[in-house]
């Protein structure tokens, strides 16, 4: 069995054995001070209701549902009153309201994954058990009191809890792809400066509103983050607008008859997976990715198309022709420079290249050299598939004199051997 299997096997174990435990304890010993499990039960539902399903490789934010969570878990009084439903409680009012807010979109076939409610519940449970057995002692108020060392402390327990978060996301999505953790962890890390933090703060905000106000206080403090939840939205409308734009324009060079088939598309997917695998990250990937899509855009330019759109196969200074062209037209449609330069830089020697650069050059030479062994093969039974691809690796590693990079080579053999992007055939390295 894999390491990524037994990983992803353990943490959801976890996970199930501590929402089992709390819901079996909760059922046992009935709730305490119902009203406010009750009142933030509903919260963390309705943040689940309120969520949008994402896109695939996708973040799908719940902003509402994890600030109550986190609020509920953080809970030390209400209304004055100390509270005392501990860290079992916890964890079972934030499982039971999750799934509960999650079945009607479980019924679309939308609902969470495994792993989104197996972090939601281990984070949960972190928080609590940090915060709801030095309450329950007296410890925190006798040492904070309740001024500003009480929210300082909280704001400490939030920040630990982010963190642990971030850790389990990276890990389960290491597991999962084989990149490398360092990257994922920075991604999962750069998340929590944004969405992130609201999300902590808001959490903050409704545990010491609570405590001075009552609950009351839990729908006044919930619209900052459903007007937060809208915005994010309309965001992802607009990415998605724009990535669908580029998408266009990287089909122009096949509606044109200039490349194959989902060439474009399938050096963006691949150059991605190899981005990720040396240390790419955040709006790196997405430049990385919108430049793949359009890297033979300047193709649109020539009077006679090169044959079969395979450009790696031309002289140096063709290519850098055709890549100079591109990154002009590139300039030309509002997409932001960094996609340009990628474009045009694409044929240099890769020791003047950016890091990007290097990555589409070698990932669109690999993708022409298979489909070229494709079609020498069809019709003979040869070329194509794995025998294609170990030779195409061969070529390109015969290349990293002047054209190719010997690490962006060896990381696209490793990508390649895990299976490479979605829809690839695993090759053996070789």
């Amino acid at each position: 069995m894999r390491p990524g299997v037994l990983t992803v096997g353990a943490v959801r174990a976890a996970a199930l054995l501590l929402g089992l435990a709390a819901l079996g304890a909760t059922l046992h010993d009935g709730l305490d001070q119902p009203g406010n499990a009750l009142a933030f039960g509903a919260l963390v539902a309705l943040g689940e209701l309120a969520r949008r399903g994402a896109a695939p490789g996708e973040r799908e934010p719940a902003p509402l549902a994890a600030a109550g969570a986190l609020a509920y878990a953080l809970l030390g009084e209400s209304a004055g009153s100390p509270t005392s439903h501990g860290v079992l409680q916890t964890v079972a009012v934030v499982t039971a309201a999750g799934l509960a807010g999650s079945v009607p979109r479980l019924a679309r076939g939308r609902g969470p994954g495994p792993d989104h409610l197996a972090r939601r519940v281990l984070t949960v449970g972190f928080a609590a058990l940090c915060f709801q057995p030095l309450h329950t002692s007296g410890a925190v108020a006798r040492h904070l009191g309740e001024g500003p060392p009480y929210a300082l402390f909280l704001g400490l327990l939030l920040v630990l809890t982010a963190l642990c978060d971030a850790v389990l996301a990276a890990l389960l999505l290491r597991a999962r792809t084989g990149f490398p953790y360092g990257s994922l962890l920075r991604d999962e890390l750069r998340a929590l400066l944004g969405i992130g933090s609201a999300v902590c703060a808001t959490g903050a905000v409704m545990a010491l509103g609570v405590a001075a106000a009552g609950l009351w206080a839990l729908p006044v403090l919930a619209v900052p983050l459903l007007l937060t939840q809208v915005s994010y939205r309309r965001y992802e409308a607009v990415r998605t607008v724009n990535r669908q734009t580029i998408a266009s324009l990287a089909r122009a060079t096949e509606v044109a008859g200039c490349t194959p088939p989902g060439h474009a598309h399938r050096v963006a997917a691949l150059s991605a997976a190899v981005g990720r695998e040396l240390g790419l990250s955040g709006a790196e990937l997405t430049v990385l990715e919108h430049a793949a899509l359009m890297h033979d855009i300047g193709q649109l330019s020539l009077v006679d198309p090169v044959e079969g759109g395979a450009t790696a196969l031309l002289p140096a200074e063709e290519q850098r022709r055709i890549a100079l062209l591109g990154g002009e037209v590139v300039r030309r449609t509002g997409v932001p420079p960094a996609v340009a330069v990628i474009v045009e830089r694409q044929a240099d020697p890769y020791r003047e290249q950016p890091l990007p650069a290097r990555i589409v050059r070698t990932v669109n030479a690999y993708d022409d050299l298979t489909g070229v062994a494709a079609d020498a093969g069809r019709g003979t039974g040869v070329g194509g598939g794995p025998g294609a691809a170990l030779d195409a690796l061969e070529r390109l590693r015969l290349g990293t004199a002047r054209d190719h990079h010997p690490d962006v080579v060896e990381g696209l053999a490793r990508v390649l051997a895990r299976g490479g992007a979605a829809g690839m055939t695993p090759v053996l390295p070789g």
